[in-house]
Parts: structure tokens; sequence; C-alpha cells
């Protein structure tokens, strides 16, 4: 995983974004931040388990479903299968090391 500050790449109201190996953050000062790094290599395992454009299309097809379901962009966003593993287990910096393979179908 490697961690770049560049703000322009990151979409506006978000702190980062990843693009394996990449996570572009907004401020430098997430790089300190445990458990936002954590949450970031949460979607890097994702996107490796995927293989990585399978899982942006995944991504975006839940996204569109959850918008359409929750009739706003933000409730659609933080009910992503993705999303929801990713913030459930940010906090638990050992996570990675335990997660089980396809670890998001639990949050389908």
């Amino acid at each position: 995983m490697i961690l770049i500050v560049f703000k322009y790449f990151t979409p506006k109201g978000f702190r980062g974004i990843t693009f394996f190996p990449f996570v572009f953050l907004v401020n430098k000062e997430d790089k300190k931040n445990p458990a936002f790094v954590n949450h970031e290599r949460i979607h890097i395992k994702q996107q490796l388990e995927m293989l990585v454009v399978p899982f942006f299309v995944w991504y975006s097809i839940e996204f569109l479903f959850r918008w359409i379901q929750y009739k706003n962009k933000h409730t659609a966003y933080r009910n992503i299968s993705f999303e929801r593993e990713a913030y459930k287990n940010e906090k638990d910096l050992c996570y990675c090391e335990q997660r089980p393979f396809w670890g998001f179908l639990k949050y389908v």
C-alpha cells in the first residue's frame, strides 16, 4: 500500500480513495491515523481478492442499487458492502490478518 497526498484525485467530501496499490489522501495527517489507514488497507485486500477491475464494477453497480434503494448518495455509499466491512472493522488493527476471503459478502 502506497499512501500519496494528492487532494485533486480524491472526490469532494472524501478523505481518501484507494486504487490498488495506491491510497490517495486529502490530508497528510491521515497517514498517522491508524483507523483510517486500516480502513484503506481493507479496501486494498478487497481489491486484490476481486482482481481490482471487478471490484470497481461491483462497487459501482452496488452503489447505483443502494442509491435507488435509499434515494440518498451518502446513505448509498455507506451501505455498499465494501464500505460496511471497512467501517465496521477499521478500528480492529488485526482485522486484515484474520479477515476471511471475500469477507465483504457478510455485509451484502
